[in-house]
This record gives structure tokens, sequence and C-alpha cells, in this order.
């Protein structure tokens, strides 16, 4: 028995297909504008002396593609590609540094991609020194770095471990063999133990493992085998993100059949079985899809009702400026949100030129920051207090929520509006209430369960 079994299965399906945002930033990317660098300045010059930096690195380089992925990444070995793209990703670090005016430090790093060691572990460590003289780190700062096991070799854990790296996310998706063939990524679970081994031999302490669901080839039984495999090993944290088909975005999807997709039925069950194992196994359930341990930061902080969300998903960062470097990355003042050139030539072409390569953005109204106070806390929560609700927006989130309510995936009691034990896998669709821009068309969005 799984805690949706009460609820009726058309009421199942018709949320489960629905497609929403996954909310890791309101207003979400599709409604970003054009924004250009003086603005951008204008922001980052109101930074305060007190005021927390979290830094993003975007390095969009993989050596294979995976057939599923949906991240902004390319296929090179280029050395030459490589080594510039590193210089230019110094450059704008440089360019942002002399821009700020005195802060509190970095609490946070995250190095993203693509494959963050696709720059090499030597260059990678200096480019992280060179960010250390640049943006002076707290000592309790969190360095992350999302890594491909099939990469991970002695010496480019050495050079993680160098750089200070305190929490490593490992892209596993799936262990079965034959899912692994359907969606190009073949990598052993004996590859990933062994990753996992050299990883913790190193020193670095966190470790968290990213697993999807309803891919082809999968059924509840190779979800929950992946989820136990995870558990087993004993990761710190799991995300079990569901699969997000959109190949009218990202074309090389298309090698990836619709029809060999599992359906919305099975992706609830998938997740469900997903969720079981990890439970079982002493994980507590975060948000949307991300699971940790008892003693974890982010169980802690779920607890403590300070878990956040931005663009690298749920998080323990409470920094109000996230500087973004890199072509495609997203960054965010307490003014807006700000988005660098994604095609990489132009975003090469505005550092070389000696300009901040800035392209769309969103300056934030009142509204706007409500709005997305209260999304968050649905997302990270599960759950939001009335009376921190102004009436006008109430009453515009009104006929969604009552939907949600007669349906049984909300309640309403002591003056709050939260999810009941079957809404769970439904955060999107209570988040989704209180989005003024929400236009739930197919082509936009991922089917939200």
């Amino acid at each position: 028995m799984t805690a949706t079994d009460d609820l009726a299965p058309d009421i199942l399906l018709r949320h489960a297909a629905q497609p929403l945002p996954r909310y890791t930033s309101y207003p979400t990317a599709p409604h970003f504008a054009p924004l250009d660098a003086a603005t951008l300045s204008g922001w980052l010059a109101r930074c305060g002396a007190e005021d927390a930096l979290s830094l993003y690195l975007h390095v969009p380089f993989c050596h294979a593609l995976c057939w599923y992925c949906g991240c902004h990444t390319a296929v090179t070995r280029s050395a030459p590609r490589i080594a510039r793209y590193a210089e230019a990703l110094l450059r704008e670090a440089e360019s942002v540094a002399t821009l700020l005016p005195a802060h509190g430090g970095v609490t946070a790093l995250h190095l993203g991609g693509g494959t963050p060691t696709a720059l090499g572990g030597e260059r990678l460590a200096r480019l992280v020194g060179a960010l250390r003289r640049l943006f002076p780190f707290r000592d309790d700062a969190e360095i992350a770095a999302e890594l491909d096991p099939r990469n991970l070799d002695a010496a480019t854990i050495e050079a993680l471990a160098s750089l200070g790296l305190t929490r490593a996310s490992l892209g596993v998706q799936d262990i079965s063999p034959a899912v692994q063939a359907l969606i190009g990524r073949i990598q052993p679970a004996a590859q990933v133990a062994g990753a996992m081994r050299g990883l913790r031999a190193a020193g670095i302490g966190g470790i968290n493992m990213d697993l999807i669901y309803g891919l082809p080839g999968q059924g509840v039984a190779e979800v929950a085998a992946s989820a136990r495999f995870a558990a087993d090993s004993g990761a710190d944290r799991v995300a079990v993100f569901g699969y997000a088909h959109v190949p009218w975005m990202k074309a090389h999807q298309k090698a990836i059949r619709s029809e060999d997709l599992p359906d919305a039925a099975d992706r609830l069950r998938q997740a469900e079985a997903a969720a079981k194992v990890l439970t079982d196994a002493g994980y507590i359930a975060i948000g949307l899809d991300h699971f940790a341990l008892p003693g974890d930061a982010m169980a802690r902080a779920a607890a403590a009702g300070t878990l956040r969300r931005n663009f690298q998903g749920y998080t323990t960062d409470t920094a109000p400026f996230l500087l973004g470097f890199g072509a495609s990355a997203i960054g965010r003042t307490p003014d807006g949100f700000t988005q660098n050139e994604a095609d990489e030539g132009r975003w090469l072409a505005a550092i070389e030129a000696g300009c901040l390569p800035v392209a769309r953005g969103r300056a934030l109204s009142a509204e706007d920051r409500l709005r997305g106070g209260l999304i968050e806390r649905a997302m990270c929560d599960g759950a939001i207090t009335l009376d921190a609700v102004p009436p006008a927006v109430l009453a515009d989130a009104a006929p969604r929520i009552e939907a949600l309510l007669a349906d049984g995936l909300l309640h309403q009691r002591d003056g709050q509006l939260a999810l009941t034990e079957a809404g769970r896998p439904f955060l999107r669709h209570f988040a989704a209430c209180f989005d003024a821009f929400l236009n739930p068309a197919a082509g936009r969005h991922s089917a939200a369960v």
C-alpha cells in the first residue's frame, strides 16, 4: 500500500500528467526578458558588508552525450576549446569581483555542468584557488560538484580533494545495464561504487546520488533496485528525478522514442517505489524529490523549516547573492534574476570584449517576491500559513486550491494549507496555485510526476 492508493485513479492520472514548472525560481526562466550589464552592475553594487555570496560555475562540456540529458552541455575533448573556456571563466569572475563592494564572504560554491571535471583536475583546482582569492571564502563554506563516475580516476579525485571539495553528487540514473543501453550511458554499478570509495578515502565527506525514473526500459523493479543500491552504498543524500522528455527543446532526446517511455501511472508507481525503498532504509523524504539521512544538513534544514530552493534544486544555502559564471549560468540578487548568454560563442565574445555576458533576467516586483516566497515554502515544506497570504493573492489562487482540496491532495486546518499524505507527490501543483504567470500548456514544461 502507498499513500496515493486511497485516491481515485482518474484523479491521480489527471494530476500526474499535468505539465508544470519545477519551480527552481519564481518567476520561472521562460518569463525572463532581455537584461543589460548596467542593470546587473547596479544590482551587484547594492551588496552589503554582511551579505553572503554563493557561487555557481557552469562547465558545459561532457566526453559523451547521454540521450536523456536536459542540461546545457556539449561533447568535446578539444584541449584549446576547454582551455579558452576556463580562462574566460576566470576573466568573468574577475570582472564581477571588481563590481562588488565589501561582502560577507562565500558560503557555497557549486560546480555544475555538463561535467566540471571536463576542465581537467589541475585546471579546476587552479580555478577554484583563484576564486578563493577573488571572493574570500568562509571557513565552513561548502564546495560541491556534479561528477560523472565514469571520469573519476585517482588523479582527478586527488585534484578534487586538493581544491577543498566537501560534497560530490554522482550521476547514477539507473543501475540496470538494459536501461543504461537505452539511454546511452553505460556505467556499471561496480564503477559507481569504486568512485564512491575513492571519494570517501580522499576525505570528501558528503556524497549525493542522483537517480532518474520514467526512463525507457524502466519498471518499478528497476527503479527500486537503483534506490536500494543508493541506500546500500550509504549515500548521504539521494535525489530521484522524473525524466523530462522534451525533444522539441533537446534534439538529442529524439534518440529516446516516446512510445518506449512509461506512462503517467507507471511513473507515479516508480516514484513511490523509490520513496518507499529509501524511507524504509531510514532516509527522510524532503520536498519533491530528495531524500537525506537524518544527520545530514539538508534533513536538519527541512525539520527546522529553513530549507531553500534555487536553480540547483533543494539546498541549505541561504546566501542572498548567487553569482553564476559560465555560458547559460543563472544568478540571483535581492533585486532579481540574471542569466548569461547561453551560446558559448556569444558568451566568450562578451568576456573577451571586456563586457559582462549577461543576456536575460527579471527584476523582481514586490508581488514577485511575495509569490516566490509562497511557492518556495510550498515546494520545501508542503505547507503555507494562510496569514502569510494577502487576500488578493488568496482570491486569485482559490480556484486551484479548491480543486486540490476537493481531490484530497490538500487539507486546511490550524490556519494552514498543507498537502495530505496522498498529496505529497503533487508539490508542484500546490506551488502552482500561487503562480500568476502559469500557462499549463503542454510543450513548455515536463509532466508533474
